[in-house]
């Protein structure tokens, strides 16, 4: 005989699946570039080739040697780095604020992180024969260049302790001056106090301010110096190359030298300690 239960009408109940959908959120990468102001030749080429082994993608900013700015760009891409150009005068402010503008209005999520103010220019004549226009012009691009540019990254390396690393190229002229550059060694040892003091402004925002004061390297700068009459006032007993510029540069960029700050380092074979 069969119970009751058995009897009772069986419910099956059947599950239902529901799909909650989630509000879409957009994830932007945050990219940071380095800016290598004068990066088409010399020094500030050999920098952009030793940053571009970091990962990051390189700004090659020059005024207006477009074939030698294209050529470094290329040795980059070569070595499976990114590279930009970025043409304006340094000493300029109406080009620098424009140029930076109008990049970063086409990288509304990125910004520039590391910034080399490597940009100079020689005007060499002995003081009571220099001209205005030479010593403007030699003060103007290290001076002003720093300046102009320097300022308006800064605006995107403060907020939110972002952090960043700024590297000043000065000069063995800047330490010791040198005859016959007085407006060169001006400009560089300029940037070299403006380098320290700036160096204690932005400190607590996690942004280091350093110089490098290269002394004799093999670039177009110095191809027109006695070399052989030079060498034998350098210890070491060779002018320097790029290459060992670049490589100081890349260790003030990097991690390892998070604690360093408003230090001037010189690479001169021993010439000036």
């Amino acid at each position: 005989m069969r119970r009751a239960a058995d009897w009772a009408p069986r419910l099956i109940i059947k599950q239902c699946r529901f799909t909650v959908r989630q509000p879409t959120v957009r994830r932007f990468v945050v990219m940071k570039y380095i800016l290598v102001t004068g990066g088409s030749r010399g020094i500030g080429r050999a920098i952009c080739l030793r940053l571009a082994s970091l990962g990051m993608p390189i700004l090659i900013n020059y005024n207006s040697n477009h074939k030698a700015a294209n050529e470094t760009r290329g040795l980059i891409e070569e070595r499976g780095g990114k590279a930009e150009l970025l043409p304006f005068d340094v000493s300029n402010e109406s080009d620098v604020v424009s140029a930076i503008q109008k990049w970063e209005d086409e990288h509304p999520n990125d910004y520039i992180s590391i910034l080399v103010n490597n940009a100079g220019i020689r005007r060499d004549d002995m003081m009571f024969m220099m001209s205005d226009e030479d010593w403007h012009q030699v003060i103007n691009t290290t001076l002003d260049g720093f300046f102009f540019l320097t300022r308006r990254l800064l605006k995107h390396m403060l907020p939110r302790n972002r952090g960043g690393r700024i590297i000043n190229i000065a000069s063995l002229s800047g330490l010791k001056g040198m005859p016959g550059q007085t407006n060169y060694s001006a400009a560089k040892a300029a940037l070299i106090g403006a380098t320290k003091a700036l160096a204690q402004e932005v400190a607590p925002r996690n942004v280091t301010v350093n110089a490098v004061a290269p002394g004799f390297i093999e670039t177009d700068m110095t191809k027109d110096l006695p070399e052989e009459e030079l060498k034998r006032l350098i210890p070491l007993g060779r002018f320097g190359k790029p290459e060992e510029v670049a490589g100081i540069v890349a260790f003030l960029v990097s991690h390892e030298a998070s604690y360093i700050t408003g230090e001037v380092i010189n690479v001169n074979g021993g010439l000036y300690t």
